[in-house]
């Protein structure tokens, strides 16, 4: 006849084993990351960092309408917007506002002619 209080005791066991195993594993791969990799230098976080892609966008303004406004929106239709033309575009990189540019044509294609850079900082991800 098998003891149950034993049964209960020993799974209860292999889950504590189970929870140390996952968490010494958890702990090696994050030193595996903080620590050099033989044959390698050091990961360099930074310059990883750079290779993420991000979406640049110019924003040339906006206009607050009511919806009965929006409604009546038809192809011959201009909507004003909130900036005076000839004024600098807002530069944004996935939403963010990071300085001002003009438009200008590049080749076949528009392209933007940075004025200030405001809110970019890349000088925490130098090398």
């Amino acid at each position: 006849m098998m003891n149950i209080n034993a049964n209960s005791t020993s799974d209860a066991l292999l889950e504590d084993l189970s929870e140390e195993m996952i968490i010494d594993q958890v702990s090696n791969d994050l030193a595996d990351v903080a620590q050099p990799r033989s044959g390698g230098g050091r990961r360099d976080l930074p310059q990883m960092m750079r290779k993420i892609p991000v979406t640049l966008t110019l924003e040339v303004g906006s206009a607050r309408i009511s919806l009965q406004d929006l409604m009546a929106i038809g192809p011959d239709s201009v909507v004003e917007l909130d900036v005076l033309a000839g004024e600098p575009l807002v530069i944004k990189v996935n939403g963010t506002a990071i300085g001002r540019a003009e438009v200008v044509v590049a080749g076949e294609n528009y392209g933007l002619k940075v004025i200030d850079l405001d809110g970019l900082n890349l000088d925490m991800m130098a090398p």
